[in-house]
C-alpha cells in the first residue's frame, strides 16, 4: 500500500501559479492578475480534468487553498459532477491553524508537513491530489515526495506573481510522459521526476 502524489496546477509560460482562478483569489504581495486562466478554458481541458477526477485517492491541501475550496463547492447545487465528486473525496489539509472543519471528509494533519505527507504516503491507497497549494507543494518538492505534475502550462507571460517552482537553486530534472494541447493554446503537461 503506497500512494502517489500528484501535483495539479494552472500555471503560465512563466511559471506563476497564482490566482488563476479569480480576482479576489489571492492578492498577496499586490497580486493583480487574478483570474488569468478564464479565457483559456476548452472542452479539452475540461475533459482531461474531469477524467482525472474519476479515480481512487485524496486531496492534499494547504490550509489557505483548503479554505477557498471549502467556501465554494460545498455551496454549488448546479449539477456540476466537480461538487459531488470533491464533496466525498477524503480532503487532507496540511495545517497547524485550521480547527473545526465544517466541509465533509475533511482531516487535518496538524504535524510537520513533510513527515505528515510521508505517512499519509506510506498508509493512503491510490492518487493524494494536490491543487494548488504553493507553499505545501514547494515543501514537498524539496523532500522529494511528489510522483507526478499535471500541468495545464498557459500562453501568457504575467511578469510577476508566485511560481510553482521555487528560485532556491534547487535541480531536479523531468520526464514528460504525456502532453496534450487545446484549442485555447494551453498545453496540458504530465511530467514524473526523471530516474
Amino acid at each position: 500500500m503506497a500512494a502517489t502524489i500528484s501535483v495539479v496546477n494552472n500555471l503560465t509560460l512563466d511559471g506563476v501559479m497564482q490566482a488563476p482562478g479569480g480576482a479576489d483569489e489571492d492578492t498577496r504581495g499586490g497580486f493583480s492578475h487574478g483570474g488569468w486562466a478564464h479565457a483559456y478554458q476548452d472542452p479539452v481541458l475540461g475533459e482531461y480534468m474531469a477524467s482525472g477526477m474519476t479515480g481512487d485517492g485524496a486531496m492534499l491541501f494547504g490550509r489557505r487553498t483548503y479554505e477557498q475550496f471549502a467556501s465554494f463547492w460545498p455551496h454549488q447545487t448546479d449539477g456540476n459532477p466537480f461538487t459531488e465528486v470533491l464533496n466525498r473525496t477524503t480532503k487532507y489539509v496540511v495545517s497547524s491553524t485550521l480547527a473545526d472543519p465544517t466541509w465533509a471528509n475533511t482531516v487535518v494533519v496538524a504535524t510537520d508537513p513533510t513527515a505528515a505527507v510521508a505517512e499519509l504516503k506510506r498508509s493512503v491507497d491510490g492518487t493524494l491530489t494536490i491543487l494548488g497549494s504553493g507553499v505545501l507543494c514547494r515543501s514537498l518538492m524539496a523532500a522529494g515526495l511528489i510522483d507526478e505534475y499535471v500541468l495545464t502550462i498557459h500562453p501568457l507571460v504575467l511578469g510577476e506573481g508566485t511560481r510553482l517552482f521555487p528560485d532556491s537553486g534547487s535541480t531536479f530534472g523531468l520526464e514528460l510522459v504525456e502532453s496534450v494541447p487545446t484549442t485555447t493554446g494551453v498545453l496540458i503537461a504530465r511530467y514524473r521526476p526523471a530516474a
